[in-house]
């Protein structure tokens, strides 16, 4: 039973490994084709029903391989935070946009979504030769761009701006529990669980819940 533990683990980090070089692998071919500064984009915050939608974008040095590096969903938050450092210590330029819940609701969350990522890259102070792009396509953005279906798994600069866009939302997310300590925001960042759910119908929505979700929108509330 041990010897087989044993061999699932040294599995798991063969498996991780062969999925960072993959991730890198992508960033270096395209590098070879002449686009030598990549910019990731992604994003964190489309589906919960409260706060903001949070995107980053990184450039990467060409040389940098940081051991870890993936889909930030498939990585536990103690680890996220340690690679957050690591990819704003090594990145050449890092940008951040935020989208607050009311803007929102004004729009929608796509447009949002691509206002979060537009503002991200206008914080970099390098300019890419070719911005990656997880699942969106922006149509305001001058420089070259791809978009691509599961960048976060496929591209280790989308990776890597899915990590910082992540830890940078759940940071704040835990800073709006301390002006709205009734909804949890500290544990489900404001995604629609059950308990999340619950805490709405008993209080009601707060100012950073999103008034245009159906799930805040219709939950019956205790004074309505």
């Amino acid at each position: 039973m041990q010897r087989s533990r044993k061999r699932l683990a040294r599995s798991g980090r063969r498996q991780c490994n062969c999925l960072r070089m993959d991730l890198f692998a992508h960033d270096k071919a395209l590098r070879e084709q002449g686009f030598f500064v990549l910019a990731g984009v992604d994003e964190a915050g489309r589906g919960p029903l409260a706060g903001p939608v949070v995107a980053a974008a990184v450039i990467l040095p060409a040389s940098a391989v940081i051991d870890g590096v993936r889909d930030s969903k498939k990585v536990p938050a103690p680890e996220r935070e340690l690679l957050f450092a690591r990819i704003t210590d090594a990145a050449e330029s890092y940008g951040i946009g935020i989208v607050e819940a009311d803007e929102i609701d004004r729009t929608d969350i796509l447009q949002a979504t691509r206002s979060a990522m537009m503002a991200a890259l206008n914080q970099l102070t390098v300019k890419p030769d070719l911005v990656l792009i997880d699942a969106v396509r922006l149509s305001a953005l001058a420089d070259e761009q791809r978009s691509i279906i599961r960048g976060d798994a496929t591209s280790a600069s989308i990776a890597a701006a899915s990590i910082v866009a992540k830890v940078t939302r759940d940071r704040l997310m835990v800073r709006y529990h301390e002006h709205y300590p009734h909804y949890g925001f500290d544990r489900h960042k404001g995604y629609g669980t059950r308990d999340h759910i619950d805490r709405i119908r008993q209080y009601g929505p707060c100012p950073i819940h999103r008034m245009s979700f159906d799930q805040v929108r219709t939950v019956p509330l205790p004074f309505a």
